[in-house]
């Protein structure tokens, strides 16, 4: 047996053999592809090697990865992305120099041989041979752009790129096939371009164009001769020949190309002489890849963009396939970023939450009606370095498009608690008696005939803000003040279900996937919600009772050669949550908030605006959620960990005792849409005329008979259940009979207004606060 070499390397005569064996291939092709391989060649058929003839006939060439190009909504650029940064450019526009010096160092009998190169692989074996070593390569730019082909086609999957490059026969005979059909195909100005634009330069960058800008900083049309050849001889090793890891490798290299094109007469002898004299003059650019070069802070937007793109069925029915279409890349993705949206919500959050600061915010603007998402930004920086405070989970949406797990909204939910409660047929002027202190009522009636019940050995309590908070209040102070004990009492009194429906139609939904948990807690926010998902939902108040599924793409165009393809691309769908009244009283609560209510550091001045406080059991979060008729947004801010409180804490250098929605979240969404509406339309809202009595009206005295059927109709003797029945509509009892009669059952019983109201504790039944139940009111919530 041969020896190998020291170094391991094989030895000549095992040399001798290889390239023998691949020039007895190389002509055996060449007589004909038509001859079956078993038979020219000896090779199995059911082997590890596949027959000539059962090699498909035709390649198609693979749609070459390519830089991404993501813009906002004017079209200004966003950030670029790429699995493999490629620009694919024509062959008039690169450098004749590095045409040529491709061709002199790598193939330089292109324009003479065909697919494969008989005399070349003769020339290499002998070359090889009498070196001990593989000196010279017998692959033609035709072969190579082959094996280019396979490589790409694999992708970034490393099994697959395994077999595309592994050194087999069978390959081999692939290849050469190939090269064939190429040859006749394309031509050899185009097997130049194509390959000049495939083949890998090292530092990221593949295809010349690419290479041109990293190294240079320049287009490959304006190459120098000195330029070109050390580009032309990065090819045959990136990594050794890198000239930005070693200089006087990559210069070596390089005049050995020039030395090269002088033998064949591209250039003169002086030219190369003076161009191995000039230094490398190196002029490189960083790779400007992926979201974290965004700029206007978008990196967490460019990165819901991309999350779309891998998620939604209309770009590819597989995951795969949409993985693929993303990675290729190639693609023009316009967006519905608002490029002054953006810049002015993240000036307001770097100007109220440092990034280093203990919590974090984040912010979110769409446009109601249309769905658009037009900013989404927040305090910490898009990035993986986590001691500059940097993180890649984008705080503003839910769990499955790349967020966190999402964030009790407080009491930014009431009105939604509201909504449901006014499409009921509930009217604003409604009173409960909203102690400062009580237990959570209890039955109360769920979805699909199910009752909510409380423990009764051990109910919850829950409090206002204040203790001075006390009824009772009528919907419109029981908004602007936050009052808890109003909503508990208002949501026991309406039932779960109707309240879930609402939400659902306002695309409400937990950030972590799951089914929102019915409960009279969800009254006071408990159910972890997203700022995107908030400022969504809002948006169906702004824009009269239809909401929008958000979106964040306008437009998508796929570069398919020289031409553009426009793609499908996900719409908005759009449909109607309440009716315009319902969403109209919602405003006109909402606006007290803002005008006199917890939401009052908040206000846009002269500009309407319409919004509602949130915080959280324990302080945890604090939110503000409002809008305009032109605009929605929602603002959190908090620990993405659930672990700090916001109690004697500093936060943007303003230290707080307590952090409540209206005095930290408020302001933040005051600058953010300040500046974002700046020089667009003020529309009014339509507003509805809600009285400011203390008693409400004839409704009060329209008992629901909650969780329970009462007796059937039956009247009772009980006076006092009729009467609680009355004025807490239904609660726990059932309405009866006193001084006449009242129908009893779930319509509870019938009275006359009352003109006084009774003890909160009066009024209670069995209680619970279940599911994170208390919550907090008060002026400041």
């Amino acid at each position: 047996m041969p020896k190998k070499r020291s170094g391991g390397g094989l030895s000549p005569m095992q040399q001798a053999a290889k390239f023998l064996g691949v020039s007895v291939l190389a002509g055996a092709v060449m007589a004909g592809i038509a001859l079956p391989a078993a038979g020219a060649l000896g090779l199995a058929a059911k082997g590890s090697v596949q027959g000539f003839d059962e090699i498909p006939a035709n390649l198609k060439s693979p749609q070459l990865s390519q830089r991404t190009t993501i813009l906002d909504a004017r079209g200004g650029q966003i950030a670029t992305v790429y699995s493999r940064d490629r620009t694919v450019v024509d062959l008039k526009d690169m450098s004749p120099y590095v045409q040529k010096a491709i061709v002199a160092i790598e193939d330089s009998r292109f324009y003479k041989h065909g697919a494969v190169d008989l005399k070349g692989v003769l020339r290499a074996l002998n070359k090889n041979a009498q070196e001990g070593g593989v000196a010279q390569g017998a692959s033609t730019l035709t072969q190579q752009l082959v094996k280019n082909y396979f490589i790409e086609e694999a992708g970034d999957d490393p099994t697959k790129v395994a077999e595309a490059t592994q050194q087999t026969l069978g390959r081999k005979i692939r290849e050469l096939k190939y090269a064939i059909q190429i040859e006749d195909k394309l031509g050899k100005k185009k097997i130049l371009e194509n390959y000049l634009n495939i083949t890998f330069f090292g530092e990221q960058a593949y295809g010349v164009e690419a290479a041109s800008q990293r190294y240079f900083s320049k287009h490959a049309k304006d190459l120098n001769l000195q330029e070109s050849a050390l580009l032309a001889g990065i090819v045959q090793s990136p990594s050794r020949y890198d000239p930005v890891n070693d200089e006087a490798e990559a210069t070596k290299r390089r005049n050995v190309v020039l030395q090269r094109m002088a033998e064949l007469g591209d250039i003169s002898r002086q030219e190369a002489d003076q161009a191995q004299r000039k230094p490398l003059g190196l002029h490189t650019s960083r790779p400007k890849n992926g979201c974290i070069t965004a700029v206007k802070s978008a990196g967490f937007f460019c990165d819901y963009v991309r999350q779309v793109v891998l998620t939604d069925p209309v770009f590819g029915k597989s995951k795969e396939a949409r993985a693929k279409l993303w990675n290729r890349g190639g693609l023009t993705i316009r967006t519905t970023l608002d490029p002054q949206a953006q810049e002015s919500a993240q000036e307001s959050i770097k100007d109220h939450v440092y990034k280093s600061d203990a919590v974090a915010t984040a912010a979110t603007i769409v446009e109601p009606g249309t769905g658009r998402i037009l900013a989404m930004g927040q305090s910490r920086p898009y990035g993986v370095n986590i001691r500059n405070d940097e993180t890649t989970i984008n705080l503003s949406v839910n769990h499955d498009m790349g967020g966190g797990v999402g964030y009790q909204p407080g009491s930014t939910f009431k009105p939604i608690v509201a909504a449901a409660a006014i499409e009921g047929g509930k009217q604003p002027t409604q009173e409960y008696s909203s102690p400062y202190e009580m237990t959570y009522p209890s039955p109360v009636s769920a979805c699909d005939g199910k009752v909510w019940r409380d423990d009764p050995r051990k109910p919850t309590k829950l409090t206002n803000e204040n203790e001075e908070e006390s009824g009772p209040y009528g919907m419109k102070e029981a908004t602007a003040k936050s009052v808890n004990t109003y909503y508990v009492q208002l949501i026991s009194d309406i039932g779960i279900c109707p309240v879930v429906d609402m939400a659902k139609k306002m695309g409400v939904q937990r950030a972590d996937g799951r089914q929102i948990r019915q409960a009279p807690s969800i009254a006071l926010g408990t159910q972890e919600m997203s700022p995107l998902t908030m400022a969504s939902a809002y948006a169906a108040f702004a824009s009269r009772g239809t909401y929008c599924t958000p979106v964040a793409i306008e437009s998508v165009t796929k570069k398919i050669g020289s031409a553009q393809k426009s793609l499908a691309v996900p719409k908005t769908t759009c449909s109607r949550a309440m009716s315009e009244k319902t969403a109209d009283t919602v405003s006109t609560l909402l606006k007290g908030v803002v005008e006199d209510g917890t939401g009052q550091e908040a206000g846009l001045g002269s500009r309407p605006s319409a919004g509602k406080t949130g915080t959280t059991d324990e302080r945890y979060a604090a939110w503000f959620v409002g809008y305009t008729p032109n605009m929605a947004g929602a603002v959190w801010v908090g620990d993405p960990q659930h672990k700090r409180k916001m109690t004697g804490i500093t936060i943007g250098g303003v230290p707080h005792d307590k952090v409540y929605g209206g005095e930290v979240p408020g302001p933040i969404w005051r600058d953010m849409m300040s500046g974002a509406l700046d020089g667009k339309p003020a529309p009014d809202f339509h507003l509805v005329d809600i009285p400011d009595d203390s008693h409400g009206d004839g409704d009060q005295g329209k008992g629901n008979g909650g969780a329970t059927d009462g007796n059937n109709g039956e009247p009772t003797p009980q006076v006092i259940g009729g009467l609680l029945g009355g004025l807490t509509n239904g609660g726990a009892a059932d309405g009866a009979t006193t001084v006449g009669t009242a129908n009893a059952g779930t319509t509870g019983g019938t009275f006359p207004t009352p003109t006084f109201s009774l003890p909160g504790n009066i009024l209670q039944g069995q209680t619970n606060g279940g599911n994170n139940g208390n919550g907090h009111g008060g002026r400041r919530h």
